[in-house]
């Protein structure tokens, strides 16, 4: 087990080691008739300063060395959780993470399963559409107890059917459950989990699953493995990955389990209240984003105008939302929301990391910059260097013209 390890005989209770802690990660024991000593408490994270700090070497940190490659081998299997709304409808997140999976089954030859744990009266065909978005297989849980949104109920659902399965690859959407949910497991099972990922790849030398997050404040990209533990488990954003159109002619298992009878709630839900009113720019099907290429605020209006004549939502980058130009509901990106519509308008958008980490999912994509190395050009379908204002009133006059 890994873990702070301090050898109390070596240990001569100068105490330097509580003095570099910063997280109150060690404490001096008294002991009667006897010298003190150190002992880790429960908020230790391992960063070593006590190490680095103690002169007779009495503290080390001892890492779990992982498991056999035995072991590792014996787990095969991509799964995808599916989550569901308030009606028992499987959310959107889940089909875009199956879309995304299904490539990275068939790179693997591995099976890919959605597993599905709703209340007793959710509609009967989410098992048909997690199928059409790609599942061979789907596992599912009917309970009273899973109605309510319990992350300690289904980590408990989850975790058991992880250990008797042993899937290769769990995959969450990064909803405020599911953020809620996969930590809960992973700490469960003693496995990793990466948060955010924009990015899932195959290693394809050691069949790893390669998980990319923006770092650093979104300055650069992090690719993070697993490769000691098993599942590797990542969460995704709504909207990073496009969702795959249905073929409702595919064919795949449906495999009904139960939760444990042991397992009982702690939580009792009194009521609910929406967090938020309106729609999301996440459900949008055609979106303008302006950047702080539009020069000013006075430039707005032309922006809203042109969303209205696309039927488009208008969003912004993070520096509109600084400068208090938009609120952050319009945010876009990964410190933002991250969307795929059918029909994206980048006008004056540079396109940061952070930025191009939440539009990966649109489908077309027209940018507008007068920069011609913007990097917003690598995303972009169509790209038009010149002034955004010109090219905007351009189209409205077009759009116009047409009606």
């Amino acid at each position: 087990m890994s873990g702070l390890v301090i050898d109390t005989e070596r240990c001569v209770g100068c105490g330097r080691c509580v003095k570099a802690c910063a997280s109150a990660g060690v404490e001096l024991v008294r002991r009667e008739g006897a010298r003190p000593v150190a002992q880790p408490t429960g908020s230790c994270i391992f960063c070593g300063a006590c190490v680095d700090a103690c002169p007779v070497d009495a503290i080390a940190i001892e890492k779990d060395a992982g498991a056999s490659e035995a072991e590792l081998a014996s787990y095969s299997g991509i799964w995808v959780f599916a989550q569901v709304d308030d009606e028992g409808r499987v959310l959107p997140v889940a089909l875009e993470l199956l879309g995304r999976a299904r490539a990275l089954a068939d790179a693997r030859g591995c099976t890919l399963t959605a597993l599905l744990g709703e209340g007793p009266d959710a509609p009967q065909d989410n098992e048909r559409a997690l199928v059409a978005a790609g599942a061979d297989e789907v596992i599912v849980c009917r309970d009273g107890r899973l109605a309510v949104r319990d992350a300690e109920v289904f980590a408990h659902w989850v975790c058991d059917l992880a250990r008797a399965c042993r899937p290769e690859a769990i995959l969450y959407g990064a909803t405020a459950f599911g953020r809620e949910l996969a930590p809960g497991v992973a700490v469960r099972l003693q496995t990793g989990l990466t948060a955010d990922c924009t990015v899932l790849e195959l290693d394809g030398a050691t069949g790893l699953l390669q998980q990319t997050r923006p770092a650093f404040g979104g300055n650069l990209m992090a690719t993070i493995v697993c490769p000691a533990h098993r599942p590797q488990m990542a969460t995704v954003r709504p909207g990073v990955f496009a969702a795959p159109e249905p073929d409702w002619s595919r064919t795949g298992t449906v495999r009904t389990v139960s939760l444990d009878a042991a397992v009982a709630p702690r939580v009792r839900v009194l009521s609910r209240e929406a967090a938020s009113h309106g729609r999301s720019i996440a459900e949008a099907e055609r979106l303008v984003v302006v950047g702080r290429g539009i020069g000013s605020k006075k430039n707005l209006p032309l922006a809203r105008e042109l969303a209205r004549a696309l039927d488009a939502e208008i969003g912004c980058t993070r520096p509109l939302v600084e400068s208090g130009w938009l609120e952050y509901a319009h945010q876009v990106g990964q410190t933002g929301v991250s969307v795929a519509p059918k029909l994206l308008v980048s006008l004056g958008v540079s396109g940061a990391i952070q930025h191009l980490a939440g539009i990966g999912g649109a489908k077309v994509h027209i940018a507008v910059n007068d920069d011609p190395d913007a990097p917003i050009f690598g995303a972009a379908t169509y790209k038009v260097v010149g002034d955004c204002i010109e090219v905007a009133e351009a189209l409205l006059d077009k759009l116009g013209a047409q009606r």
